[in-house]
């Protein structure tokens, strides 16, 4: 291994299956990323998603292709992840909130101990959702925005929020059909509020 080696012939070198020339990829990168995640998550965090992310390069070594600096790469992915945790820990805690306020006295109710096990396949029949489905959901169910505002943001028409927003019911109703009676609130029929 050249010291020299630029981060390009590097990452050159992981796609054509180099172990060692990924190894000094990840040890170049990887405390400078975890210090640059740190300005948004925790360090346990921050090592997390900077690990996931290196981890992500070699099993995608195959079909690699970094258009410029391989650095500068490196630091948009770290942030795009760091945004990402941030914003399912947002919506946890939304999904949490509305839990909370919509179910009350059952939560309270030392014998009701499924909010953990709700929160988490919430989670994941959303994530499980197309993006624009989930996105036009959240907005509405969660942050409480009408149709108008959403479409407005996503530059769309107030039917093809409507019809997202139906789609994604559709398709969590079938995801979490053991917690229906639970979540009626949040899996009702949509509403459009104008």
């Amino acid at each position: 291994m050249k010291q020299m080696d630029t981060d390009h012939q590097l990452c050159q070198r992981v796609v054509g299956g180099d172990r060692e020339a990924y190894g000094a990829l990840f040890e170049r990168f990887y405390p400078e990323l975890c210090a640059y995640a740190c300005q948004w998550v925790s360090l346990e965090d921050a090592e997390n998603v900077v690990q996931d992310i290196m981890l992500w390069l070699w099993q995608n070594r195959d079909t690699l292709h970094i258009e410029g600096a391989v650095r500068t790469y490196l630091f948009t992915a770290t942030r795009n992840r760091c945004l990402t945790l941030i914003n399912r820990g947002q919506m946890r805690q939304r999904i949490v909130n509305s839990l909370h306020k919509d179910l009350g006295e059952q939560l309270e109710n030392p014998d009701f101990y499924v909010l953990e096990d709700l929160v988490e396949r919430l989670e994941k029949a959303l994530d499980s959702l197309p993006e624009t489905y989930r996105q036009a959901f959240v907005m509405h169910r969660f942050n409480n925005k009408s149709y108008k505002e959403i479409a407005s943001e996503m530059g769309i028409s107030q039917k093809t929020v409507e019809y997202r927003i139906s789609q994604a019911i559709r398709q969590l109703r079938v995801e979490l059909k053991d917690f229906l009676p639970l979540l009626a609130f949040l899996l009702g029929a949509p509403t459009t509020w104008n």
